[in-house]
């Protein structure tokens, strides 16, 4: 499975077209509904048309680089062409060119064509706007609970001496969600068959690789794939112990935090998490310098992605700082 390819990192890059269009003739909008700013995955296409050709596209995008990739090819295959050729643009010529997104990642493309035939839409009708809803299955509310059966296995263990119940949560939560993805539960977590052995047989005394894997999906594929550079900067908070090695709670946090940001929608919700805060927490606990260092509590994934970015010279932010962003509540929510 591929993940960030060169091809897919160049698109995202390109934010040529990206911003705001003034006065644009039409515009169409994916999960930009009342209430959803910052909620839900955003897609914004404007034009500006003459002759019935979309002289200028512009795009806004609150999503993953996927997302900004596939937005970005689709401006530039609708710039300088008819309505009619764009509104027969489809989501596979997106992901060509983007020389093929990983499968999970497939409704990025969709996202892309079906907010750019909005706007093409808006302009053909003279209408302000053409908002659409996102599909359903895209809702990036929690899904771990205490009612999961997983969870409930692992919970009901008796508390072993020394074991903070923040941590028990904590696991219990991520191997629940790792054991709803159809992927096999260690590598969902980043993490090796002995490790995770490891830290059932230390915070779930009695439960085993097997009793997890009867409550899993099945499988059906490996998982995305995590980003090295993200894995890099998570390890770089980890803490010492007094021998001088790495604390081992917090090194496992680190290396699924990894793994997990590499799924789509909020990362709180891709750990199996109840609420927001307890990814915060949790990361207060283990990794204190990589919280103090997200010094305005900018969504996580939102964050290691821009120290990515950062480390690259790269921005994708359309502000000069985030103060004056008007973007602002999207990166950092109240809790």
């Amino acid at each position: 499975m591929t993940g960030y390819t060169d091809t897919i990192r160049r698109w995202a890059l390109d934010l040529s077209r990206s911003g705001p269009l003034p006065d644009a003739d039409g515009i169409g909008e994916v999960g930009l509904g009342e209430n959803e700013v910052g909620r839900r995955l955003a897609v914004r296409f404007a034009l500006r048309v003459r002759d019935e050709i979309a002289e200028v596209v512009r795009f806004e995008v609150f999503g993953c680089g996927f997302t900004i990739a596939a937005c970005a090819a689709a401006a530039e295959a609708a710039e300088g062409n008819s309505l009619e050729d764009i509104l027969a643009l489809a989501a596979t010529d997106i992901d060509g060119m983007l020389e093929g997104l990983p499968a999970e990642r497939s409704y990025c493309a969709e996202l892309a064509v079906e907010a750019l035939h909005g706007a093409v839409i808006s302009a053909w009708k003279h209408i302000p706007a053409v908002r659409k809803e996102l599909n359903p299955l895209e809702e990036h509310g929690p899904r771990g609970s205490a009612a999961d059966p997983a969870y409930r296995l692992l919970m009901e263990t008796p508390a072993p001496p020394g074991i903070a119940a923040e941590d028990r949560h904590l696991f219990a939560c991520l191997f629940s969600a790792a054991a709803r993805d159809p992927h096999e539960p260690a590598a969902a977590l980043g993490l090796g068959l002995e490790e995770v052995s490891a830290i059932l047989s230390e915070h779930f005394p009695g439960i085993g690789r097997a009793d997890l894997e009867r409550h899993a999906t099945p499988v059906s594929g490996p998982p995305p794939d995590s980003n090295p550079e993200v894995l890099d900067i998570l390890l770089f908070h980890v803490p010492l112990d007094e021998s001088g090695g790495r604390v081992r709670n917090a090194q496992r946090l680190a290396r699924i935090i990894a793994a997990r940001a590499a799924h789509p929608g909020h990362l709180w919700v891709a750990m199996g998490f109840f609420e927001r805060p307890e990814l915060t927490a949790a990361i207060r606990r283990h990794l204190p310098t990589l919280a103090a260092a997200n010094n305005q509590n900018m969504r996580w994934k939102r964050y290691l992605f821009k120290q990515v970015c950062d480390l690259h010279g790269a921005r994708l932010c359309k502000a000069p700082n985030c103060g004056v962003c008007s973007d602002y509540e999207l990166c950092f929510p109240p809790d």
